[in-house]
């Protein structure tokens, strides 16, 4: 199932009525796990994340991960995974364990009792062993070294020794013997079907590399001081080199007062490094506002006061702090790359806009019109063509009006074609400019899409502008949405990734309701002008393709 790379929908901290609920599932599917064992899997205090993602055949899958590392994962629906097939499993001494059919398996590999793939069973061990071991026994799910485990650490598992299979390999191994003397006798060996060649133990080479690569891993950590502290530590540290930073070379002297949302949202964010995340409630301030009172009463590198009921801003900097002017900021090549290549999946081509034509398709009512044309109904034409063969026809007709040259005569089938049954017995003639008009609107519209590098692609009707609307959530809580970015190519998770990173705002992405290709971003607050500066300046969409451009947020003007 995990084959392939997934997609990821939502990733959100768990809630504490959702994390006992999650215990108490886990209890009532392995009854066995103590108390100590489902402790370690759901931490009480430690932070669990639940991720929502889509596998590649649009499987919904929910994720538990716990320090980077999914422990457990739910399916929502039903789902098509790989077969265990049960010639190829190894009996042990003991035999085959005792299970019901459905129930959850674990896979390993002769001599070593660590898991390298998790299924449940297709039948019960009843079945299998009146079936001689023969057909499908287990429905794998998720397998070492898949995108699954690629989510995570990419740890390899551990090496544990397995005394059921030990007796098995030495029996395996004394037969291999005896069948290599047996053929030494007779001649010539003759091929086994069912014979598996020497071929070392599928995992071992991977497991010796990978505790090798975890073991090399863990010297380099240890060489780090940084990873001595405790993660709140870390935080703690962040925070501070990332203030230290803004107001060194981001905050004006001419900004202030700055709004304390406003120096966190665009400045301290923007000088956080790469391959790191700012995040306040992992520190020991746990508030912004007791960060800033801290840096103003033992660091006295700023004031902060408030200038309105409930909102804080910075009035004053100390630019003279020893603190501050001693602050070197940190190199990191690696911001510049990542803001040019924000929502630009790894080895994904630059975007380019498509170039859009608007055409027009010959409609029932007007093919007698386009008759000497050998133009039939639904024959697509670009505007200057329609042009042509309509001066054309005026022309080989002679309905041009001799007294006045900018009319054109009404003859039966303009008539029939143009003109409405109130106009029949009034109209006579029309104006050059007025017979092109209602050509083009009695015929059918279409447009063109071209993009770089690929064959034109020619669609029926008005083309879909990419709409952007404001919507209310909750108290006052406002949301933007945009959609129909499919239709110019535009990847709705890299939108997502880039106004992530531009606004500071978690994003989700949601089926847009009636349409089974299209996909809905939604981010938090009123960020449509951050959207259009994105798509007008980042992905060059024309204006006259974006609607919802009036629902910026208006700032409050002068009362006079």
């Amino acid at each position: 199932m995990f084959s392939k790379s997934f997609r990821v929908k939502s990733n959100t901290v768990i809630k504490g009525s959702d994390r006992r609920k999650l215990k108490a599932d886990i209890a009532t599917a392995f009854p066995s796990l103590s108390v100590e064992d489902l402790s370690e899997l759901v931490p009480n205090k430690e932070e669990l994340n639940v991720v929502k993602i889509y596998a590649h055949k649009g499987d919904a899958v929910t994720l538990y991960v716990l320090h980077k590392t999914p422990v457990l994962f739910e399916l929502e629906k039903c789902l098509y995974p790989t077969d265990l097939m049960l010639p190829g499993v190894v009996v042990p001494l003991s035999g085959i364990p005792e299970v019901k059919k459905g129930d959850c398996c674990a896979v390993k590999v002769v001599s070593n009792r660590a898991p390298m793939a998790v299924g449940t069973a297709t039948m019960s061990s009843a079945e299998m062993r009146s079936l001689g071991m023969k057909g499908r026994g287990v429905s794998v799910l998720h397998t070492y070294m898949d995108s699954l485990w690629a989510f995570g650490d990419k740890s390899g598992p551990p090496s544990i020794p397995d005394v059921d299979t030990e007796g098995v390999e030495a029996t395996y191994e004394e037969e291999e013997e005896e069948d290599d003397d047996e053929a030494t006798e007779g001649g010539e060996e003759e091929p086994c079907p069912n014979r598996v060649p020497d071929a070392p133990c599928p995992g071992i080479q991977e497991l010796s590399l990978a505790d090798r690569e975890e073991g090399e891993h863990g010297k380099e950590e240890g060489e780090d001081p940084e990873d001595l502290r405790s993660p709140q530590e870390q935080m703690d540290a962040l925070l501070l080199q990332c203030f230290l930073q803004a107001l060194k070379s981001k905050v004006k002297k001419s900004e202030l007062p700055l709004l304390t949302s406003s120096f966190l949202r665009i400045h301290m964010f923007s000088c956080c490094p790469s391959g790191k995340q700012l995040d306040i409630k992992k520190s020991s301030y746990k508030k912004l506002s007791k960060f800033l009172q801290c840096m103003q009463q033992q660091h006295s590198l700023v004031r902060v006061k408030e200038l309105s009921k409930g909102v804080e801003s910075i009035v004053e900097v100390d630019w003279k702090n020893p603190e501050l002017r001693s602050f070197r900021t940190p190199k990191d090549p690696g911001i510049e790359e990542a803001s040019v290549e924000v929502g630009r999946a790894e080895g994904e081509k630059p975007y380019h806009p498509p170039e859009i034509t608007t055409l027009y398709s010959v409609s029932s009512r007007l093919e007698p019109l386009f008759q000497d044309a050998k133009k039939r109904k639904g024959t697509v034409l670009q505007p200057a063509e329609v042009r042509a063969i309509i001066t054309d026809y005026v022309k080989r007709n002679e309905l041009v009006d001799e007294n006045n040259k900018n009319y054109v005569i009404i003859n039966p089938i303009l008539c029939d074609c143009l003109l409405e049954k109130s106009e029949y017995q009034e109209v006579e003639a029309l104006k050059w400019d007025d017979l092109f008009s209602r050509t083009l609107y009695k015929m059918q519209h279409c447009h063109q899409l071209v993009f770089p590098g690929q064959p034109p692609i020619v669609k029926k009707g008005h083309i879909e502008p990419i709409d952007i609307s404001v919507a209310s959530r909750g108290s006052n809580k406002k949301v933007t949405m945009i959609k129909n970015l499919e239709v110019y190519g535009l990847d709705p998770m890299a939108v997502s990734v880039a106004l992530q990173h531009r606004v500071q705002a978690s994003s989700a992405l949601n089926p847009v309701p009636g349409s089974k290709d299209r996909v809905l971003v939604q981010i938090q607050g009123n960020q449509v002008q951050q959207v259009c500066k994105l798509l007008l300046d980042k992905y060059q969409i024309p204006c006259k393709y974006i609607q919802g451009l009036d629902n910026k947020v208006q700032k409050p003007g002068r009362k006079k």
